[in-house]
């Protein structure tokens, strides 16, 4: 893993860095990438959830139900401290190599440092909010590029190596026709300005197109969908001058609406020969890996390392513990948890 706490001033010895592209830089972010996947199997703890997310993943924990019931702010505050501190204590990096956190958690909370220390890379979630794509209904764009550099560099001051930043793409049947050209060229762009603004940052980014799956598109529609934003989002990197080998791509299975097709009509295969297929069709071989919510089928043997970035999947037992008082349970639910996930990103089995 990179030296987290020093800059370096060589150049990379196996990759070919541009003219506009400090060596020292470019180095940095391509070891720290590369961290984030090798040994094959560690993951990533998401763990940038916003402060209402939070109380509701304590308040689901602890057995409640319907809105959870908050004290004053200041106590609701020390609550999420509590819990995050607790959860980063716990985890281990024999299996997890980076930590997405919330603005509050790097820079309030100063819990950076207590995950460096264990060997743990420090990530940080960069998105801005959501507002509507302007005469496009059912469409968003996301907030956040003004002031970006600034805020990423404070990120940085703090212990951060790597961002997030993830928009929303609303998937549909052909007939109903989304996503729209105009959200898939705005969404490419947004992502590859931040991405560009975080490597200048000094930070590895994370790109995530969340394409949705709560509609009536169809496993082939999902996989053209998909197909179509990565490849714009990388022909904009490029255009922005983002070194592909300190990119990160976060990728979903393709999935359907149980709602409006039957489970036993699309099989596991279905599904991994599909998410197989669109990745090694737009994700560029220079990318270093992908942030991936599902263990490795057979047909992605073919892909770059595939690894999972978790939160709830991580963490769920793990609170149920915690908001009992049971911080040994706590420590053992995420052991399980995060060994089940480092064994499945290599193929294995407990």
């Amino acid at each position: 893993m990179p030296d987290l706490s020093t800059e370096v001033d060589h150049k990379p010895r196996d990759v070919l860095v541009y003219p506009f592209h400090s060596p020292a830089v470019a180095n940095d972010l391509i070891a720290t990438a590369r961290a984030l996947v090798y040994p094959r199997g560690k993951g990533v703890y998401a763990t940038d959830e916003t402060p209402d997310d939070i109380a509701a993943v304590l308040h689901r924990a602890s057995g409640g139900s319907g809105k959870p019931k908050l004290g004053t702010d200041e106590q609701e505050k020390e609550k999420r401290r509590q819990w995050r501190e607790a959860a980063y204590n716990a985890i281990s990096s024999d299996y997890i190599s980076g930590v997405i956190l919330y603005s509050e958690t790097l820079l309030s909370f100063q819990l950076g440092p207590l995950l460096t220390s264990k060997g743990i890379i420090v990530g940080v979630r960069a998105n801005g909010e959501l507002r509507p794509l302007p005469n496009y209904h059912d469409e968003f764009i996301v907030q956040g590029l003004d002031g970006l550099f600034e805020q990423l560099q404070a990120a940085r001051i703090a212990g951060a190596r790597f961002s997030k930043w993830r928009v929303p793409i609303a998937c549909t049947s052909v007939g109903r026709g989304l996503p729209s050209e105009a959200a898939l060229d705005a969404h490419a762009e947004t992502l590859a300005q931040y991405a560009s603004v975080s490597q200048q940052a000094g930070l590895v980014p994370i790109v995530e197109p969340d394409v949705e799956f709560a509609e009536d598109a169809d496993l082939a529609r999902s996989a053209w969908v998909h197909e179509q934003a990565i490849t714009r989002i990388y022909e904009r990197c490029r255009i922005h001058g983002v070194l592909l080998e300190g990119v990160f791509q976060f990728h979903m299975s393709l999935l359907i609406n149980p709602d409006v097709f039957r489970r036993e009509s699309v099989t596991p295969e279905d599904v991994a020969l599909a998410t197989a297929t669109t990745i090694s069709r737009s994700v560029p071989s220079a990318v270093p890996g992908v942030l991936f919510l599902s263990g490795p089928e057979s047909p992605l043997a073919r892909l770059q390392p595939l690894t999972f970035s978790f939160g709830r999947a991580l963490q769920g037992d793990a609170a149920k513990s915690w908001v009992n008082g049971d911080e040994a349970g706590m420590k053992e639910a995420f052991e399980i948890r995060a060994r089940g996930c480092w064994l499945a990103a290599q193929g294995k089995t407990a």
